[in-house]
């Protein structure tokens, strides 16, 4: 139903997100995360189907729980990745997004093989061995 008076709108900053973990992971503190097509955190890696959600704030072992019987804190934001050696980010790729090859890892777009390609983030910076990539 639209408004038909003023309304006191809650907010939060949204840095920061509680999310349930998948079945039989675990996540390190400084991870990158994603989560899958049903909503579960899960470490970062070249899949179809995950989206970025930023870094673990934490480190979560659940490899013997139910999915959602653990939760993860992760923060949003502008994180420092490693570049990959295959196919690495470049100067070229400022603003542009670049690509999960793991949980602690960003590559270009790989268009040849048919891999993967979900998205780490934006590329803010590139700095050699070093990507730094806005995730939200």
């Amino acid at each position: 139903m639209a408004l038909t008076k003023d309304r006191r709108t809650p907010m939060r900053a949204g840095d920061f997100l509680v999310l349930p973990v998948a079945a039989g992971v675990q996540i390190f503190l400084g991870a990158l995360v994603a989560v899958d097509s049903s909503g579960y955190a899960v470490p970062a890696k070249n899949e179809d189907g995950l989206r970025a959600v930023g870094r673990a704030e934490e480190a979560v072992d659940n490899r013997n729980g139910a999915a959602g019987a653990a939760t993860v804190q992760v923060r949003r934001g502008v994180f420092c990745w490693r570049n990959d050696t295959t196919l690495p980010v470049t100067a070229a790729h400022v603003y542009q997004e670049c690509y999960i090859r793991d949980d602690e890892t960003v590559r270009a777009r790989d268009e040849e093989s048919g891999a993967a390609n979900p998205v780490a983030g934006r590329v803010i910076e590139v700095n050699g061995g070093e990507v730094w990539v806005e995730t939200r």
